[in-house]
């Protein structure tokens, strides 16, 4: 929504096409224009004809947001010491997180070539610390955070920017609201969770303009929760 306000043609992607869509119409809705694509991250076919379908709709695309992940709640390795997580959990959890920001950027840095473009990789402050019992997640995200920075030097030159964004904990349909008493919420200096639109904001403003001169950072929006210890 946040990139339709600003004028964008957006590209909805998802491995659930029905949410895909859902999606699109309250951009329709709102005025916007949107496009649901369905595919799998993890898989390099599924990337390339995303790249293709997009195109297709809209030509040249100049933004990408790479925000596709899951978390220890997709996987069986919730809460698990790292002796304890199966090699299959650890490997899905990898497929999806690390590979699939790596297939994305492989392809939209080829396509970008050297006319310039932004793209953010959708990290997490799990990327910055260690998070207990999620061995698997946070090895990913620190991964993600070291993909951003190589692509950013390697293709500055070209004019593409390639940044981060490191969010604590969001409330989103996948864990609802979060009680006041919770430690995802006792432990942060502004006392809430995040919205999913304050993260959209921050994303919208990276492939900006605005954000002209910079590439290769990471952006935490924790509520100041790493800030905090």
């Amino acid at each position: 929504m946040s990139f339709a306000r600003e004028g964008a043609a957006v590209c909805v992607v998802d491995r659930d096409i029905q949410g895909a869509r859902r999606t699109c119409e309250l951009i329709a809705d709102a005025g916007g224009r949107a496009s649901a694509i369905l595919a799998d991250v993890s898989l390099e076919h599924d990337v390339l004809r995303m790249m293709d379908e997009g195109e297709h709709a809209y030509g040249r695309i100049t933004c990408y947001f790479n925000n596709a992940g899951i978390g220890t709640t997709e996987t069986n390795s919730r809460k698990k010491l790292l002796a304890e997580i199966a090699l299959a959990d650890w490997q899905r959890m990898l497929d999806v997180n690390l590979t699939g920001v790596f297939l994305c950027l492989k392809a939209q840095l080829a396509r970008l070539g050297t006319q310039g473009g932004a793209i953010v990789n959708t990290a997490s402050i799990g990327g910055l610390t260690a998070l207990q019992g999620a061995a698997a997640y946070v090895a990913s995200k620190h991964g993600v955070i070291g993909l951003t920075r190589s692509a950013a030097i390697e293709y500055a030159h070209a004019g593409i920017r390639v940044n981060a964004v490191c969010p604590g904990h969001i409330v989103t349909p996948l864990i609802g609201e979060v009680p006041a008493s919770d430690t995802r919420v006792t432990r942060v200096p502004m006392g809430r969770c995040g919205t999913p639109e304050e993260i959209a904001d921050l994303v919208t403003w990276l492939c900006s303009s605005q954000a002209s001169f910079v590439t290769g950072a990471t952006f935490t929006a924790d509520g100041g929760r790493l800030a905090g210890g």
